[in-house]
């Protein structure tokens, strides 16, 4: 078994080994993983934080020891970068510019240095709203995860993370966590809303805000009103998603 970290800014993880394969999600600065099957150009591999498995090119990858992996796994509390840009410095004396949610937990491993903001351990929940507005109007990006593009899942997985909380990738497996709530009234500032499609099938979610409100992804990170039946775009006067479920995480 290899064991690597990602040495770049960010890097695709794509479902197949080619590079005209959908993207299914990223890898930001300093997110480590297994390395579960390797070939001449690409790694199949399997995220530390999230258990996600995908590929990722060669040339876009750090291979570190065994020991090196579990020490990074065996941190009680993972620093993450709260800038919604900043820069690594690298051996060379180069600057690599790094997105909000990258982890700097051990830029030594690289012989890069960081001396930018921080966030770690858990932060109040009320901290979530704050941080899930700093990506009002980044644009929607299938498997994306930063300010410069990203998706519905990306967007919550990230903002959790960056307040010492764990998500899993994806919406479906999002709605697997937490505890479901009956009503929208019941609900706090930052509980999850989950939406389905015409046959049942989760592929929406998003953050509730105060006074029935929602931020979310659609076309962009944007503002909406939220109520029973689901989020109604004031703009278009429709309605964009039908509500199936809202969990409390924390």
């Amino acid at each position: 078994m290899q064991y690597g970290i990602c040495p770049l800014s960010v890097v695709p993880i794509r479902t197949n080994p080619d590079d005209g394969a959908e993207m299914s999600s990223q890898l930001l600065y300093g997110e480590h993983f297994k390395v579960l099957e390797s070939r001449k150009k690409w790694s199949r591999i399997r995220t530390a934080y999230d258990k996600f498995e995908g590929w990722i090119a060669n040339n876009q990858l750090t291979i570190i020891s065994e020991p090196v992996y579990h020490e990074l796994e065996g941190l009680e509390t993972q620093k993450v970068c709260s800038d919604l840009i900043s820069h690594i410095c690298t051996h060379d004396g180069m600057l690599l510019p790094i997105l909000i949610g990258s982890m700097v937990n051990a830029p030594t491993l690289l012989q890069h240095s960081f001396e930018g903001s921080v966030c770690h351990g858990k932060k109040s929940k009320e901290s979530l709203v704050d941080t899930a507005t700093l990506y009002l109007k980044a644009p929607f990006l299938a498997g994306g995860k930063t300010p410069f593009g990203i998706d519905c899942s990306g967007f919550t997985q990230m903002v959790y993370k960056i307040n010492g909380y764990t998500l899993a990738r994806t919406a479906v497996e999002q709605s697997k966590q937490g505890e479901a709530l009956s009503f929208i009234e019941e609900s706090e500032p930052g509980d999850l809303a989950f939406f389905d499609d015409n046959e049942g099938i989760i592929d929406h979610v998003g953050i509730i805000l105060q006074d029935n409100y929602i931020i979310h992804v659609n076309g962009h990170v944007r503002i909406d009103r939220i109520d029973h039946t689901g989020i109604f775009n004031t703009e278009e006067k429709l309605y964009t998603h039908q509500l199936r479920v809202i969990k409390k995480v924390i």
